[in-house]
């Protein structure tokens, strides 16, 4: 159908990620270099973006009829293609839902609405699987997920919804909701005084250092750091707000819950043993 765009430039990795997901990647014409999933589309497409910065003469060459973009950070490249007279549209999705209305609006701005109405459907039944699964933990852990260390910042929203799913309890509930990062920066005091269960580091672009973590001012008393609860899940994995938050994040989330579930439950034996 002609109506339908036919030279997408996308300039994150989520819209890309759905639209191979659609079956639709023959519309992309370029993509941010930031693109991780699939990996074949970084061999197959022309790299035009960073992620706050963008080549607009070579987007323009692209000839584009439609440029999906993400969140307020890209609206300085989202009006300078407006302003070329380039249709732009720019999600800005922060928690689960929002994410899923993100893969519909794709599938209908390229047809293919069945299809991503499918790939919701299979999101939900995971998230429901998980939900219940979770629901049989007798306890709660305490988890506290840092997205960066200089400062340290805490779970957006995306992320301390995908952990109350899993069966933990997100350590700065009232911080999740903003969406600056610079809103949700928070102290290694703080962080102690929750005393979390385990210690999630997912550090945007740069790899997790726990032992760096472990050697915080006091936080030897932490319970995550007293029993080995500290643990990675790279950011493409649950920082870039589309379907892998769930085929991978989701998925990480709920292994390590239930890793120190187990160890809580031997733990409490031993306990009940020795008393």
């Amino acid at each position: 159908m002609k109506a339908l765009p036919q030279r997408i430039v996308c300039l994150t990795t989520e819209t890309v990620e759905v639209l191979y997901l659609l079956g639709e990647q023959d519309r992309i014409v370029g993509i941010s270099g930031y693109t991780t999933r699939p990996a074949i589309a970084r061999q197959e497409k022309p790299k035009v973006s960073a992620f706050t910065t963008a080549k607009i003469d070579k987007i323009l060459a692209l000839a584009p009829d439609l440029v999906l973009g993400f969140s307020n950070l890209q609206a300085d490249i989202a009006a300078s293609l407006i302003q070329a007279g380039i249709e732009v549209h720019v999600f800005n999705q922060r928690s689960v839902d929002d994410i899923l209305r993100m893969i519909l609006t794709t599938g209908r701005l390229v047809g293919a609405t069945d299809k991503a109405e499918t790939i919701v459907q299979d999101i939900q039944h995971q998230i429901e699987t998980v939900r219940n699964s979770a629901a049989n933990l007798p306890r709660k852990p305490k988890i506290y997920f840092e997205e960066w260390d200089a400062p340290m910042m805490c779970s957006i929203r995306w992320a301390a919804e995908l952990i109350a799913i899993a069966g933990g309890e997100d350590c700065f509930p009232e911080l999740s909701q903003y969406h600056s990062a610079q809103d949700r920066t928070v102290t290694p005091a703080q962080v102690l005084a929750r005393m979390p269960d385990i210690i999630i580091g997912s550090w945007c672009g740069k790899k997790f250092q726990p032992e760096q973590v472990a050697a915080r001012e006091g936080w030897h008393n932490i319970p995550a750091i007293k029993n080995n609860m500290v643990f990675e899940i790279k950011s493409a994995d649950i920082l870039q707000p589309g379907p892998s938050v769930f085929t991978y994040g989701l998925t990480q989330l709920q292994t390590i819950i239930r890793q120190w579930s187990h160890a809580n439950h031997m733990q409490n034996q031993l306990t009940a043993e020795a008393t």
